[in-house]
């Protein structure tokens, strides 16, 4: 272990669920996003979470807010994984830990001693859970990637179009964030249950390519129940959530931004319309026989363009902001932490206490 080996990240969050996995000792060998970003809710929840770091420091360091966001509430230590000594360091330490997670590719574990037959000799009860690009096997394992080459191999990002057809960058990482940091903490929680029950660890692979394209429920589902009505599978624009429906679609405003109608079931829409002072337009809805393809869906979207695009997005939000339609305006960053919805939370959680 290297000098400077201890130090600590911001500290945890105290809150009315950060005892939830008090006792929990994980040993966190992640770098960059994904696992640090897993690791992370851990913590949040209570864990005792030891970053791992080499002697360079987590490549994230230099990002300090980036940093300071993943890694809050954890210890962290400094290992040099080319000295055999600092591995017998970590390895001790992993005789304790219930669980560790790692983002390593596939290999290198074991030729640090680090693979599962060796750890869980230590320590029978350990977690592993590794977080990779494309898996543990196959002509891709050992391949490098980023989040925007798991959206693009996995057929995500291919969905992420405009109505034009032209791809979209996104500013979130949901390769890394949802099929990554979800699906290992997921993954993570359950083998535990596990190990408590029978005594017995698990090494389990999370492949962000894998998840991601896991996450395609919808299109797959709705390809094929609009392939019969279009004569094709829907392109971009066309399927039911991603601008083929007039009550499901982003609208411009008049000052270039944009409103959220969401109106996707009957219910909604006709509550929408009401507000719209559009009562002509109830009954074209989808659920009524409008389908995406037709020249009335279309129509009626060119419809409700040309309305929203005649007031700007402050009027539409002041108009909507009773009503119980699905109706939103689309906010900035700053804009939603400004929001009612925020207020009183400091830090930004899925999770909060009911009662």
């Amino acid at each position: 272990m290297s000098d400077a080996a201890i130090g600590s990240a911001h500290g945890p969050l105290n809150g009315p669920l950060s005892g939830l996995l008090a006792g929990l000792r994980v040993i966190d060998l992640t770098r960059n996003l994904p696992g640090p970003f897993s690791t992370r809710m851990l913590a949040d929840l209570g864990a005792e979470v030891v970053k791992v770091e080499p002697p360079e420091g987590d490549p994230a360091r230099p990002l300090g807010p980036l940093f300071e966001a993943l890694n809050h509430g954890k210890e962290c230590r400094k290992v040099d994984f080319r000295s055999e000594a600092d591995l017998a360091t970590l390895r001790d330490w992993l005789a304790t830990a219930d669980v560790m997670v790692d983002s390593f590719r596939p290999g290198v574990l074991q030729g640090m001693g680090l693979d599962a037959a060796r750890l869980h000799a230590l320590n029978p009860k350990l977690v592993m859970v590794s977080i990779t690009g494309y898996g543990q096997t196959g002509a891709w394992a050992n391949k490098a990637g980023h989040d925007l080459n798991f959206m693009a191999l996995s057929g995500v990002l291919d969905q992420v179009r405009a109505p034009t057809g032209e791809l979209a960058l996104s500013n979130v990482q949901w390769g890394d964030l949802a099929a990554g940091s979800s699906m290992a903490t997921i993954a993570v929680l359950s083998a535990v249950i596990e190990a408590q029950r029978t005594g017995r660890g698990r090494h389990i692979d999370v492949s962000m390519t894998h998840g991601l394209h896991a996450h395609l429920v919808m299109p797959k589902a709705t390809a094929s129940l609009l392939a019969p009505v279009l004569g094709r599978k829907p392109q971009a624009g066309e399927d039911l959530l991603n601008g083929g429906l007039p009550c499901y679609n982003l609208y411009a405003t008049s000052d270039g931004r944009h409103l959220a109608v969401g109106a996707l079931e009957f219910k909604f829409w006709k509550l929408a319309c009401e507000v719209f002072e559009r009562p002509d337009w109830v009954n074209r809805h989808w659920q009524r026989g409008s389908l995406p393809g037709s020249a009335d869906c279309s129509g009626l979207k060119a419809e409700v363009a040309a309305l929203v695009a005649s007031q700007p997005l402050a009027f539409w939000a002041h108009k909507f902001e009773a009503a119980d339609a699905c109706v939103t305006p689309v906010l900035t960053i700053d804009e939603a932490l400004a929001h009612p919805l925020f207020a009183g939370r400091a830090e930004v959680q899925a999770w909060s206490l009911v009662g």
